[in-house]
């Protein structure tokens, strides 16, 4: 497939949120209108570029996987489509999800991370569903439970939780996310 794009933005080997930090950076070097490749080689960015887009206005028209390098392609909206990107508003600390945790309470936490991430390490007991596999896994969320949602850095846990709320779930964006995580892990063995 030949697409002409107007900007290649080079992602390649960074892991989130870089490649969406490269993406705002880069699309606000095109008129509106305009096509922006996004190469990248982070499996979450084919999740973070489509709910980025979601967000902020501009229009994901596709991906293209080749040798392990994602291909994401974004038309940059007219200045009266885009949106400010709004951060989910109910969020709580690494600390007090942590004491939560600790306390014996019945805690569910959701990772959005990749699977290999989840595996090198994750709070016990979290639940694994990456980003870009949530919609076709929610319904093995149960919406009577208040759910953690953490990722690495806390901005695919922010589109989730925005996700998750649309449909009804009650959830709560852990911050920092794992980066900042100093409480127990568990390992896939």
């Amino acid at each position: 497939m030949n697409i002409l794009v107007d900007k290649m933005i080079d992602a390649k080997g960074l892991a989130c949120p870089m490649p969406i930090v490269k993406t705002k950076k880069g699309i606000e070097e095109v008129h509106a209108g305009q096509v922006v490749e996004i190469q990248a080689t982070d499996k979450g960015s084919l999740a973070d570029i489509q709910g980025w887009a979601r967000n902020t206005g501009h229009q994901y028209l596709g991906s293209i996987e080749e040798n392990g390098v994602f291909k994401h392609y974004l038309r940059k909206a007219d200045p009266q489509e885009v949106k400010e990107v709004a951060k989910f508003p109910h969020v709580i600390t690494n600390e007090d999800l942590q004491q939560k945790v600790e306390s014996g309470d019945n805690v569910v936490v959701l990772d959005v991370r990749e699977p290999a991430e989840y595996a090198f390490g994750h709070i016990p007991g979290a639940i694994s569903i990456p980003m870009g596999q949530l919609e076709g896994r929610g319904q093995e969320l149960s919406k009577e439970n208040e759910i953690y949602v953490v990722c690495r850095t806390g901005n695919r846990s922010d589109m989730a939780c925005q996700w998750l709320s649309e449909q009804g779930f009650k959830v709560v964006n852990v911050l920092p996310g794992m980066t900042g995580w100093t409480g127990p892990i568990e390992k896939n063995e």
